[in-house]
């Protein structure tokens, strides 16, 4: 069985992008982490949305 594919997640705040595939190593979030696997308490670096506030998009 294969891995669902990598999804990509915008805060409705700022715009800033989540990308599942690269993750965010400046966050100390690691290539590969998964949206599900963030914290429900994790929000936005740029401008403290909270992670609710993110929509999935197709890039």
């Amino acid at each position: 069985m294969s891995e669902a594919p990598y999804k990509t997640w915008q805060c409705r705040t700022c715009g800033y992008i989540y990308d599942e595939e690269a993750g965010d190593p400046n966050e100390g979030l690691a290539p590969g982490t998964r949206w599900s696997d963030l914290p429900d308490t994790w929000i936005c670096p740029l401008c403290g949305t909270p992670k609710s506030d993110f929509d999935m998009i197709e890039l």
